[in-house]
């Protein structure tokens, strides 16, 4: 059912992979909602990924773009002022790979190479990103960024390496930056802290299915599903939540707020 949340709003998604990817039913959930969309990946990943499929059925024209280069974000944000006819009013980061998990490198042994190249993708590029739509004036006042993270980045998940540091990082620039596009053109930057969820880029985590049932066991309301992740977004995105800004918002039914749960303490009795 349509709200009409958007309507008349233009935005850039990056991260859409394939169906299973928050970013695509963030596409998807955006343009039902009213939205104008351009879509962007890093090339590889529209190599593997199903992007075009995504792309026809919204009507979206896709720019590709190497979040670690300046050049490309450059030119992702002038195609999109392009395309838009001006500037437009939001941006949705999904963006995340680790070089060391990949690797299958402990975290006690990281190559710090492959390090810098993770903190780069995953953290740095939404700096990156949000520094070259400030130069270039691309977003509308009371525009809305809204970057996806992970519990990791406030407390200790031991597979999860070094993306929890990623993570952290990329919070912290939300908050910083989030100071300033306020003070510019009162854009908003917000975080989203999303429950674990099936995608192709989150099933490749070490002891996946373990760590997905006990998050399940400690949520209240349960694990929140990728598409209850995508309307949340919608909401920052809408005009609904024009004050919000600089937070790291947890959309994980009650994860991050509980200690212990029955059912954990039922499953550590038998």
């Amino acid at each position: 059912m349509s709200y009409n949340l958007l309507k008349g709003k233009k935005g850039i998604i990056f991260g859409a992979l394939d169906e299973r990817s928050i970013a695509w039913k963030t596409a998807l959930q955006c343009h039902e909602e009213g939205a104008q969309i351009l879509l962007t990946n890093a090339p590889i990943a529209m190599r593997m990924g199903e992007i075009n499929k995504l792309a026809e059925k919204i009507n979206a024209p896709i720019v590709p773009c190497d979040v670690t280069s300046n050049d490309d974000m450059l030119n992702l944000i002038t195609k999109a002022k392009e395309h838009f006819g001006g500037s437009f009013d939001f941006i949705l980061h999904s963006v995340g790979m680790s070089m060391n998990m990949r690797k299958g490198k402990p975290y006690t042994e990281i190559d710090y190479g492959f390090n810098q190249k993770t903190l780069d993708i995953s953290a740095t590029s939404l700096h990156r990103l949000l520094a070259t739509a400030y130069k270039l004036d691309a977003l509308n006042e009371w525009g809305s960024v809204v970057a996806l993270t992970y519990i990791a980045a406030q407390r200790v998940f031991p597979d999860y390496s070094e993306m929890a540091d990623a993570k952290a990082l990329m919070e912290s620039i939300a908050r910083s930056f989030g100071y300033h596009y306020a003070l510019k053109n009162k854009v908003r930057i917000n975080t989203v802290s999303q429950s674990p969820t099936r995608t192709t880029a989150g099933s490749g985590v070490k002891g996946f299915d373990g760590f997905i049932n006990y998050a399940e066991k400690m949520s209240p309301l349960g694990n929140a599903t990728g598409e209850d992740c995508a309307n949340y977004i919608v909401t920052l995105f809408s005009d609904l939540t024009k004050y919000v800004t600089m937070q790291n918002l947890f959309h994980d039914g009650g994860f991050s707020s509980t200690g212990v749960t029955h059912s954990v303490i039922e499953q550590m009795e038998k």
